[in-house]
C-alpha cells in the first residue's frame, strides 16, 4: 500500500479533486483530476475490483521504471479503502490534452493521411523500441492507447497488460488473455505466449486503424467479433490493407503482419524501413501543391490557381511558396518529430478574436 510518504503532497487526499470521467475499460475508470494548490491537471485511473487493482499495480510497476518522451509519465499512486473495506487504487498519470489517437482520428474525419500516419508510426516505434530495449512487451497496442499532447507529440499509454518476457526465447505465457482481441497477434489469441513480435503485429493493426478509421478486421470485426477472433487465431488470412497506401506503406504492413512471429520485423528494422525514412514521392507532393482542402483560415487567402489573391508583385520564389497552403507550409517547418511547445511558437492570446456562430 502506498503511504503518504510515497506521494507528492499534491496527490494526498484533500489536495486534489476528481473531475469528470474521461475513459473506462474492463479494469477500471479514468477521471480528470486537478491540483487545488496550482490548478495543474492530471489523470486518475482507479478501480475497486481485484482484477482491476492487479492491472493498475502492474501498470504502476512498469511505468515507475520507465523514463522516455514516448511513454506517458507516472506521477504516483495512492491506495485507499472504502466503507465496505474494498481496496481502491488511484494511479496518477500526466494529462495529455489532445486525448487518444483514436479520438483525434475521429475528430479529423475518421481517417488520417499517409504522411501523418508515417509520422505517428515513427513515434510509436520509438516508444516500442524503448520498451523492448528495456525488456517490456506493451501487450495492448492500439490507437486508443496512444495519447497526444497539444503539440501533436505521441506517447504510449495503458500498461495494464505489459509484461517482461522471462523465458529463454523472450516469450512469457499467460494464464489468461490480456489485451484487445482484434489487435492481438494470432499466437497470443492461441495462448502460445507473448513476446516483442506481438507488439509488431498490433502496430500493423493500428496503422490500418489510422488509415481506415475502422478496426483492423473491418466490418467483420464490428458485426461478428467472435468470427473475427477465430479468423485471426485459426486461418492464414491477414487484415485487408488500405488500397490507397503507397508501395512503401504496403510493404511496411507486410513486414508487421506476418502470421509467423519469428519472421516479423523487429522495431529496429522497421525504424529503418523506407516508409519511415523516405521522402514523399513526386505524385504525393503534386497532390499537396495543387489539390487540397483549406486546413486553416489562412488558406482562404489563396485563389483557384493557388496564388495569394492580393499578391500582385513579389519574387517568383514567394509565388511558388504560396501555392502550398499556409497550414501545410507550417507543417513542413516541423522537422523534429518530437515537437516542443515554446512561447515563441504560440501567438499571444491578446491577438485572438472570439467568433461565435
Amino acid at each position: 500500500m502506498a503511504g503518504k510518504d510515497d506521494l507528492s503532497p499534491s496527490f494526498l487526499p484533500g489536495e486534489w479533486d476528481r473531475g469528470k470521467m474521461i475513459g473506462s475499460g474492463s479494469f477500471g475508470v479514468v477521471h480528470l483530476g486537478i491540483n487545488k494548490s496550482n490548478g495543474s491537471l492530471f489523470v486518475v485511473k482507479s478501480s475497486e475490483s481485484q482484477e482491476g487493482n492487479q492491472s493498475i499495480e502492474n501498470e504502476t510497476k512498469i511505468l515507475e521504471s520507465l523514463d522516455s518522451p514516448y511513454i506517458v509519465q507516472c506521477l504516483g499512486k495512492y491506495v485507499s479503502f472504502g466503507e465496505n473495506g474494498n481496496q481502491k487504487t488511484n494511479l496518477f498519470i500526466e494529462y495529455m490534452a489532445a486525448g487518444s489517437l483514436r479520438d483525434v482520428t475521429e475528430k479529423l474525419g475518421g481517417k488520417l493521411h499517409e504522411r501523418v500516419i508515417r509520422l505517428y508510426t515513427s513515434e510509436i516505434l520509438k516508444g516500442l523500441k524503448y520498451l523492448h530495449d528495456n525488456g517490456i512487451v506493451h501487450g495492448d497496442l492500439k490507437s486508443q492507447n496512444v495519447l497526444l499532447d497539444s503539440c501533436g507529440n505521441l506517447k504510449l499509454a495503458d500498461f495494464g497488460c505489459a509484461k517482461r518476457p522471462t523465458s529463454k526465447n523472450g516469450a512469457t505465457n499467460h494464464k489468461f488473455l490480456c489485451g484487445t482481441p482484434l489487435w492481438m497477434a494470432p499466437e497470443v489469441l492461441r495462448n502460445e505466449g507473448l513476446d516483442f513480435s506481438a507488439d509488431i503485429w498490433s502496430l500493423g493493426c493500428t496503422i490500418i486503424e489510422m488509415a481506415t478509421g475502422k478496426s483492423p478486421w473491418g466490418d467483420l470485426g464490428a458485426s461478428n467479433p467472435m468470427a473475427a477472433i477465430l479468423k485471426i487465431a485459426s486461418s492464414n488470412q491477414k487484415p485487408t490493407f488500405p488500397k490507397e497506401f503507397s508501395k512503401e506503406g504496403l510493404n511496411f504492413l507486410k513486414k508487421c503482419l506476418v502470421r509467423t512471429p519469428e519472421r516479423r520485423s523487429s522495431v529496429g528494422e522497421l525504424l529503418n524501413h523506407p516508409f519511415i525514412t523516405g521522402e514523399p514521392n513526386t505524385e504525393e507532393k503534386h497532390v499537396y501543391q495543387n489539390m487540397y482542402s483549406p486546413l486553416s483560415v489562412l488558406d482562404a487567402e489563396l485563389n483557384d490557381n493557388g496564388y495569394e489573391s492580393d499578391s500582385s508583385d513579389g519574387s517568383v520564389e514567394m509565388k511558388l511558396t504560396s501555392k502550398i497552403p499556409f497550414s501545410l507550409r507550417r507543417y513542413e517547418k516541423k522537422t523534429s518529430l518530437q515537437k516542443k511547445c515554446t512561447e515563441n511558437e504560440m501567438v499571444s492570446q491578446e491577438n485572438w478574436v472570439t467568433v461565435r456562430s
